[in-house]
Formats: C-alpha cells, structure tokens, sequence
C-alpha cells in the first residue's frame, strides 16, 4: 500500500532518529523560526534533488527561498530557442516551483552567466550593467541574500558533483555564509546571529560521505516532484530523468556539512612522546 505520510530517518552519532516531521528528528529545529534557503546552480536542480524537502517544509509552514543562481542560457536544445533560452527557463522555473508550492515572490533569479562562473568567484566593483551595491562576484550576491532572507538553513548541490557550476556554487556559497556572519560588507545589510545549518543534495553524483537524512515521501509528495521537474520542458533529456527518479521511488537523502573552524588543541597531543614510540630522523 502507497504511503500517505511523510517519513523521516536522521543518523546523530550513535542514535538513529525516526519520525514523522523535520522536527520529529531534527537536532536544533526552532519551532516557528525556521527559514530555509535552497541554492540552485541551474534552475532545476533543487527540484530534482530537493523536490521532498522543500514539499515537506513547507507542510511544515516553513518558508521556503529559492536562489537560482545562473540564467540558463547554455541550456539550449535546439538553434531555434539560442537566443530565448533564459527567458524560457525563468518562466518553467517558476512553473515548477509553483507545482512545488514555492511562492514566485520567494524565487530569487541571480543572473550569472550559464558555465561562466569561474569569472564571478569572489567580489570585485562592478563594471558598467552588472552587480549589487557597486560590487559583483558569487560571494557578494550571495551574502547580499543571506542577509536578506536570513535563512537558518541552507541547502545546495553536493561538492562532489563532476559539473563545474555545482562545485564553483558550493565553495563561493560555503564561503559566503562565513561572511554572512561577520562584519564585513556591511552595506549588504546587518550580519547573521550565526552560521546557517548546511546540507547536501545528490543532483547527479554521489556524496563524498554517506548522507545523514533520508526522507520517504508519500507518493502524492512524489508526483508533485516529477510533475514540476516535467515543467523544464526545453531540456529534451528531462522526461529520461523523470523516468528514472519514478524507478528508484519516492526518497530523497541529505547529507549535512559541518564548518570546522581551525582549534590547535586537536593537534597538540599527536605531537607528545609517548612511551616506546619509535624515534625517526627527518
């Protein structure tokens, strides 16, 4: 029998977490202040790895963000739509993410150039027709967002996916929420309280470390998942991927990323000498 509900499995050191909501098993879940942000390096690939996460916040009146963070113009799949290609999958973007239940107003569009992102890491003052507050770049966008959805939970494509716009994302994003904290930049608006929890999707690729979360959904949740990655009509690939996501069922798995800032105590006991260990020159 197809389930109706919405399950949840969390892996906690030693403990295995199961329960029917994100808060059921959630570690530092605040109730009525939860805010999530999903960063999206094309437009569709937080549907395709995310699709029953964002179903199941939103279930949960969590508010849900989505920033996407390139304008799709590599995207074409034929001569005919080349030039028309953005405007074509901004419209199926916020078709998709309708069927999702993402509001249009909660969709931020970033505009970086499609497989050009290696030229917009970092900030650097704008040229003329381009950037946010006088500065350009990955980095000043995204804590420019972070600052203003203020999310305490951010999602993203894993770093171990082989597209280079995914990894480029990942590391540009990871970095921003270090600054979003901080005092820097402080005309892209008052910091954060503090770092956002952060986790991962399998877009196309494994993860580099078993997952922590996995979700199964009810196989309603599911359809509305490939009903909306079915609205990026222009990519003629999309209805073989469907096809195999509806083959392999409704679960998705999230894998969290922890920031380890630098503590020289972890290393200093590597370094006494311990009884009858073997002394080597250089």
């Amino acid at each position: 029998m197809a389930s109706r509900k919405f399950e949840f499995v969390r892996l906690l050191d030693n403990e295995r977490r199961v329960g029917p909501t994100l808060a059921s098993v959630s570690k530092h879940w605040q109730q009525g202040k939860e805010c999530f942000l999903f960063v999206s390096p094309h437009d569709d690939d937080v549907v395709i790895g995310g699709g029953l996460m964002i179903q199941s916040a939103l279930k949960e009146k969590v508010p849900v963000h989505v920033a996407i963070v390139t304008d799709g113009a590599m995207g074409y799949c034929s001569l005919e739509e080349k030039d028309v290609i953005s405007s074509i999958r901004q419209r199926e973007s916020f078709a998709a993410f309708r069927k999702l239940g993402v509001p249009k107003s909660n969709i931020h569009w970033l505009g970086f150039p499609d497989c050009q992102l290696t030229l917009y890491q970092g900030r650097r003052p704008i040229r003329e027709g381009e950037g946010c507050k006088g500065f350009t770049g990955l980095q000043n966008a995204f804590t420019d967002l972070l600052r203003k959805v203020r999310p305490n939970q951010v999602f993203l494509p894993t770093s171990s996916d082989l597209h280079p716009d995914h990894q480029i994302v990942h590391r540009e994003l990871l970095i921003s929420c270090f600054h979003a904290t901080g005092d820097i930049w402080p005309e892209l608006g008052a910091p954060l309280e503090r770092t956002p929890y952060i986790h991962e999707l399998a877009i196309y690729c494994n993860f580099p470390t078993p997952p922590k979360l996995r979700i199964k959904a009810p196989e309603s949740a599911m359809k509305k998942k490939l009903d909306a990655i079915l609205e990026f009509k222009s990519q003629k690939q999309i209805k073989q991927l469907v096809d195999s996501l509806s083959k392999a069922g409704p679960w998705e798995y999230l894998r969290p990323v922890e920031f380890s800032f630098y503590n020289p105590m972890i290393y200093k006991n590597r370094f006494d000498d311990q009884p009858g260990a073997m002394r080597m020159g250089l």
